[in-house]
Order: structure tokens, then sequence, then C-alpha cells
């Protein structure tokens, strides 16, 4: 339960340092780049390919080693390719998902965005269950619906509903990049060895990274400067950024998928919500109380084995 906390504690974390740079209007892109390099600089340090002569395979011999098997049977190079197929994969992913949360919260609003967010845990978990017969207990499977009832009522009300003009393309897409962002670490967990996983952080964050320079310079074009506060933002996010898919990864030694993840995404509503309170003075509605009972109750259903 130690993994899935420190996970919860870095998810929450980034959302708090984000709100700040909201609130003083920092460049966003500028931001998320070098938040980037310090999540790709970090990983690289923690990976023992950094410190070691496991690089020295060819890719002809990793390419040869590729293969749908379990990690206990992989070999070091075929491990190695995982990491680098799921941490580019994921790092595309990551960033299309802060585009299309943006757009999504101009078009459709930030409860409905951030609900669709959320639930993208759905296919994850789905997959897990059905490829991998990851299967919840009776209690868990409570708490599971639980926790996505919650995410439901603390980020939708009757209004969002209401304003949603039709079910447009930004919102599935969003729910469909969430989900597939959150199943690569699962992905990467399956078949690749857990040694590696600094690496295919490493992978992750630094493809996003060139990604995300790609639209700082374009903004850069236009004229929008950059400062001091953005750089120290980036700094601040880019640690816990990286440990949040560090520990989630962890977590999955000893949490099926399908209890793993809604743990993570319910816990992580609920310390933003007392981060809101105490940092930022916010007040809670009726509906987020009653939110956070359910939350509360469902990660403890969910951690029963």
């Amino acid at each position: 339960m130690i993994f899935l906390f420190l996970a919860i504690l870095s998810s929450a974390s980034i959302a708090m340092i984000l709100k700040f740079s909201e609130t003083k209007n920092f460049n966003r892109y500028a931001v998320t780049t070098m938040n980037y390099v310090v999540a790709f600089s970090i990983s690289l340090a923690l990976s023992p390919l950094s410190t070691s002569g496991e690089l020295s395979f060819s890719l002809s011999s990793m390419m040869s080693e590729f293969s749908l098997v379990s990690a206990d049977k992989l070999s070091l190079s075929g491990s190695f390719t995982w990491a680098i197929i799921t941490g580019l994969a994921g790092g595309v992913l990551y960033f299309l998902g802060f585009i299309y949360i943006q757009k999504s919260i101009r078009i459709n609003g930030v409860g409905i965005t951030g609900a669709v967010g959320k639930i993208g845990i759905l296919i994850p978990m789905l997959i897990s269950l059905f490829l991998w017969k990851e299967i919840p207990n009776t209690i868990q499977t409570a708490g599971i619906i639980l926790a996505i009832s919650a995410i439901v009522l603390i980020n939708i009300s009757f209004k969002d509903i209401k304003n949603l003009k039709g079910f447009n393309y930004i919102i599935v897409l969003l729910f469909f990049i969430a989900g597939f962002a959150e199943f690569s670490n699962k992905i990467f967990e399956k078949y690749s060895l857990l040694e590696h996983r600094s690496f295919y952080l490493f992978t992750v964050f630094f493809s996003a990274f060139w990604i995300s320079l790609f639209f700082t310079v374009k903004e850069l074009k236009k004229g929008v400067k950059i400062t001091r506060n953005d750089i120290l933002t980036g700094f601040l996010v880019g640690i816990p950024n990286m440990f949040a898919s560090y520990f989630l990864i962890m977590s999955f030694e000893y949490y099926k998928a399908t209890v793993a993840f809604p743990i993570y995404s319910s816990g992580s509503i609920l310390l933003i919500s007392v981060g809101g309170v105490v940092l930022f003075q916010e007040r809670l509605k009726r509906k987020e109380f009653v939110a956070i009972f359910m939350i509360i109750t469902a990660v403890v259903l969910m951690s029963i084995r």
C-alpha cells in the first residue's frame, strides 16, 4: 500500500503545483517542457543502464528477443525493447493527454473534462480484467464501483451534462488517450523487467519533452516570454510527475491493475480536494463532502484482499 500512497501523494502534488501556476498565469508550455527535463533527468539518473554496460547489445539482438511473454521469462534485450516501445508510446500519449485536456476544458468545461480524464482508468482496468484475468474479489468490486461513482459525482453536475452539446470527438479522444496513457505503465510492468522501470520512464518523458519543446518554440516565435518562475515551477512539478508513474508501476507488484488504478485515481482526487481547502481556501460543496466519504470508503474496500 505504501507505493500506491506515494503515487497518490505525487499525483496530488502535481495538481497543486499546476493549480498555483495557473493562478499566476505562468507560461504553460514552458512549465511543461521544464517539467519533462527534470522528469527524464531523474529517471535517467536512477536507471541502472546509465551506470552499467547493458547498452552494449545490438538493436538486432533486442528485436530478436521481442515477444509477448511474462516479465520473468524475458531476456535482458527483450525487456529493454519493451521499455523503449512502451516508453515512446507513453510519451506521445502523455503529451496528447495534456493537449486534449486543454481543448476539452475550453469546449466542454472543467467538470466533464475532469470526470472523463479520471474515468479513463476503465480502459486499463477492463483490458487487465479480460487479457490477464486480474479479477477483483467481491468486496474490491464494490469499492471499484463506489470509487467510479464518487469520481463522477465530484466532477459532474446536472448543469455540466445539460451544457454538453452533443457527443463531440474531443471528449471521446480524451477518454481513450487518458486511459491508454495509464495502460502504458501496466504494459511495461507486464512485459518488461522491473529493473528497467527508470529507463522506461526516461523514454516516456524524453519523448514527451521533444514534443513539448516544439510547442514551446512556437510560442516563443509568437513573442511569448519564458520567466524564471516558469522554469522554477516546471522544476518543482517534474519531480512528483516522474515519481507518480514510478510508484504506480511499483504498486502493480502488490495489487491487480483493476484495483490499483481506481485507488490511485480516487485517492488522488481525495488529496487534491483536501489540498484545495488547506492551501487555496476552497470551500467544498455538499456533494463533494459526500464524494470524499465515498472515496474513503471505496479505498478501504479496494484494499481488502
